[in-house]
């Protein structure tokens, strides 16, 4: 691996930039709602900005445009999932959330429902979504260094988590409200300028020789003589017969020499394996993903199969957005509802705007870097289109914004997650103090990325996609029917949580086991969520029917409040007694601002 000097010093300016804003936010929290909710004075654009720093993940950044380039059209589904989430977020939960006054969601599931035991139920359910997201966002962290820097994939994850955690153990909410703005315009800018830069190389200078286009149905084809290094087990296919070298195992048998590959057949390769193409070689690719580019133009075959697993990735996407607790926690910031359903609007705007971008470079990927279909790396191609486009210094400076930009992501949305995790830890399970909650903050901090640094990385985005599916079959059912269903029971919440979410859990085990014993799980254990999502919704209902006892006697209070016009009145903070006022606390934190602000100038004349 050869050091790109300009990459380095792009990942050393995000990391200085990152510690640097949060440093300087963290001085002024003091208090239990700076830490949790930050004061709830954000505005809606900039917690609009903040939203998008931490939801555009490594699934965002890198996720998306390799899986453009792994499977075509229907990848499309991934960036327009991932931006109309909102839409249902801010049409069925956004300002009725932000009313109930809550701290957190277990702290919302309580407020709504009257139960400390489904409390503590949705508080396990918090900490193992956070973990599952938080996993791939570190293995992107050490995927992006791994690529561009000579080190291991562990150092990424390690390094991430260590920024992540002291600015969240300096300052909280209030930190990073103010790091994942400025990031989420760092992002946009690290993904806009090399699209318009490479798209305007594509256009005027044409392809290298020896390219096809996309609109050629055949595969694409090797640019030059190439060689790929396999850095995982794969299974690849070919759709014309292949000569190739190759030095390692090939189809469970030792290869030191030239190899002749059949199609329509699946061939093995160990990791480690070092295999030589010649130019104009058709690409061989996965074998999950579409062999030639008519078929990748295309969406699926339209088969029950392929249109069951397109239904189930939209339901996890477009339901699971309203049940991820690092998206709704910063909801709780906003002033009031109107600013939360505002703040909305304005993340549709902003996630539109980011998905663009990312879509553009995986179409380009397939005819520039086809290599990365051989070893299944995808998520990579980001990072090295720049350099395969435009070789030298302009290529390498372009590489440079893409993995700042990358790294930026890996940073704002571990962010969010890490603090939404801990302020559950701290609250529930902890006394609820600012120590507490730096106490929650290094612990949590440990699963990750011990999980990062132990299990293998797989598609970034579809890692995500499990835990979308598993938001969407928990939290979102909960959060839909107790906001619009007066009926809906604490033991029918819970039954609905232990169905959808015991079912995703039972799909998450056999992928992982499918994934080491040949891949034989079928598609609903991959995207799970068609089946969970109805279940969850369905258990809820049918279990509350029956137990009517398990709805609040305070449920007219709670049901107005939710939903009553904010100039009315009627919403309130929660927790009183426990964290005092809001309005008493933002008093005393202003006060000790300008007691900070004011000692610089109180030391300089005692000097004179």
């Amino acid at each position: 691996m050869q050091l790109n000097p300009w990459a380095l010093t792009g990942i050393v300016l995000v990391a200085v930039a990152t510690f640097y804003l949060g440093h300087r936010s963290s001085r002024f929290a003091v208090t239990t709602h700076d830490f949790l909710v930050a004061r709830r004075t954000v505005r809606s654009r900039r917690n609009a900005a903040a939203i998008s720093g931490e939801y555009l993940s490594a699934a965002s950044f890198l996720g998306v445009a390799g899986i453009v380039l792994k499977e075509g059209a229907d990848a499309l589904w991934f960036p327009i999932g991932f931006t109309a989430g909102y839409l249902a977020l801010m049409l069925f939960v956004a300002a009725p959330l932000r009313r109930s006054g809550a701290y957190t969601l277990p702290d919302f599931v309580e407020a709504r429902l009257g139960s400390k035991s489904l409390r503590k139920f949705s508080t396990a359910f918090v900490v193992f979504i956070g973990i599952l997201y938080m996993v791939p966002q570190l293995q992107g962290a050490g995927l992006t260094l791994a690529t561009i820097l000579p080190v291991p994939p562990w150092f990424g994850a390690v390094l991430v988590m260590f920024l992540v955690a002291f600015n969240v153990i300096a300052g909280g909410m209030r930190a990073i409200t103010v790091v994942q703005a400025f990031q989420y315009w760092l992002k946009l800018f690290a993904i806009a300028a090399p699209t318009f830069v490479l798209c305007l190389v594509f256009v005027t200078g044409g392809s290298p020789g020896g390219t096809r286009g996309l609109g050629d149905p055949a595969p694409p084809v090797f640019l030059e003589n190439t060689t790929v290094t396999v850095q995982a087990d794969v299974m690849v296919s070919v759709t014309t017969r292949t000569t190739l070298e190759a030095h390692g195992t090939v189809d469970r048998g030792p290869a030191d020499g030239e190899a002749i590959w059949a199609p329509d057949i699946k061939h093995s390769v160990a990791e480690g394996t070092r295999l030589v193409f010649k130019k104009g070689t058709p690409v061989p690719v996965i074998s999950d993903a579409p062999t030639t580019n008519a078929n990748w133009l295309r969406p699926s075959s339209g088969s029950g199969t392929d249109l069951a697993q397109t239904y189930s990735l939209i339901f996890a996407l477009f339901l699971g957005t309203m049940g991820l607790p690092h998206v709704l926690v910063r909801f709780y910031t906003n002033p009031d509802g109107k600013a939360a359903r505002r703040t909305t609007v304005h993340v549709l705007l902003l996630l539109g705007l980011f998905y663009l971008f990312p879509t553009l470079l995986g179409a380009l990927s397939r005819m520039y870097v086809p290599e990365l279909l051989v070893t299944g790396k995808t998520d990579a191609a980001v990072l090295r289109l720049p350099s395969a486009m435009l070789p030298g210094l302009p290529g390498q400076i372009l590489g440079a914004v893409t993995a700042a930009g990358a790294f930026a992501a890996f940073l704002s949305s571990s962010s969010g997650l890490l603090v939404s995790v801990a302020g559950v830890v701290s609250t529930d399970v902890l006394p609820g103090r600012v120590r507490d909650f730096r106490v929650a903050t290094g612990i949590v901090a440990i699963a990750p990325m011990a999980l990062a640094v132990l299990l293998r990385p797989e598609d970034i985005s579809l890692s995500v996609g499990m835990s979308f599916a598993l938001a969407a079959s928990t939290f979102s059912p909960l959060l839909v029917l107790g906001i619009w269903w007066r009926k809906l029971s604490w033991p029918g919440a819970m039954a609905g949580m232990v169905v959808g979410g015991g079912m995703v859990l039972a799909a998450l085990v056999v992928n992982i086991v499918s994934g080491y014993t040949g891949g034989w799980a079928p598609w609903f254990a991959v995207q799970p969520a068609l089946i969970t999502v109805p279940s969850a919704f369905f258990t809820c209902w049918f279990v509350s029917r029956a137990t009517k006892y398990g709805v609040p006697d305070d449920l007219n209070s709670v049901m107005l409040r939710l939903h009553a016009p904010d100039p009315l009145g009627f919403m309130r903070d929660r927790a009183v007694a426990r964290f005092g006022q809001a309005e008493e606390k933002h008093d005393k934190a202003e006060k000790a601002e300008k007691v900070e602000k004011a000692k610089p100038a109180t030391r300089g004349r005692h000097r004179k």
